[in-house]
């Protein structure tokens, strides 16, 4: 695989911002798949969690080695600890990972720009923002993924740590039931959807989020979404597991 980091000014956050990619080639050396060219590569969005930055997939997983057993590239951002939102007192983070991101990979790389081939995945904090990508723009993913996921915000506001952060992302705290940054809003908001992903969610038992996952799970099922649910016992909120995950949705995707 190939290994860029872009740096460009971005529009919406009116400041440079950095980007990791890892790209396929013909010859990627021992052990690796490879591409032959013809077609442009599959599309992975993956989006780091809270305490981390666009570096930490490639140094925590062996994602590089899993894409490259397809013809997949995969696309990660930096967002800070913003949720992947606009922040009401900051920065347009939403615009940016959702607008921006996309059109200027587009711009830049030679990819696919079928939604089929279209995928988003994301840890803890990047799997609301996975989930939420996929859930406002159900037609533009052929699949989504959350592992070990914050995908219920309003479950955030109930802790005391970090409440001035919240507040500078969101606001008033007190409810976003309904609000365009709730993903159960936004599931049956675009439940009838034509186009819909095939969605992932994974967690494991002894994870601190354990406790949004079987709910938000029902819920997507109620309001017509295909999805997969994967616990694993007594796994917690770390990298052995997000390793495990990242491999199996890219087998998902594929049919593995």
């Amino acid at each position: 695989m190939a290994f860029l980091q872009i740096q460009f000014f971005s529009s919406a956050l009116n400041v440079a911002s950095t980007v990791n990619v890892i790209l396929p080639e013909a010859d990627q050396g021992i052990g690796m798949g490879s591409s032959d060219g013809s077609e442009a590569p599959d599309v992975l969005y993956l989006l780091h969690g809270y305490s981390d930055n666009h570096s930490i997939w490639m140094r925590r997983t062996s994602v590089e080695r899993y894409a490259a057993a397809h013809n997949l590239a995969v696309i990660m951002p930096a967002v800070n600890h913003s949720f992947y939102c606009n922040e009401v007192y900051g920065e347009r983070y939403w615009d940016y990972v959702s607008e921006e991101l996309p059109q200027v990979m587009h711009r830049f790389l030679r990819l696919s720009d079928d939604p089929d081939r279209t995928f988003v995945a994301g840890l803890s904090m990047g799997g609301y923002g996975a989930m939420r990508l996929a859930l406002t723009y159900p037609e533009r993913f052929g699949a989504a993924a959350s592992f070990s996921g914050s995908v219920d915000l309003s479950d955030l506001f109930t802790w005391e740590r970090n409440e001035s952060e919240l507040h500078r992302m969101f606001g008033d705290l007190s409810d976003i039931r309904g609000t365009e940054v709730d993903t159960y809003e936004l599931m049956r908001r675009n439940a009838d959807a034509s186009h819909k992903p095939r969605l992932w969610v994974g967690c494991g038992t002894a994870d601190f989020l354990f406790h949004q996952q079987g709910p938000f799970v029902s819920a997507l099922k109620t309001n017509g979404w295909d999805v997969t649910y994967v616990k694993k016992k007594d796994a917690v909120h770390e990298w052995g597991f997000w390793d495990e995950q990242i491999r199996g949705f890219i087998d998902f995707i594929y049919g593995a």
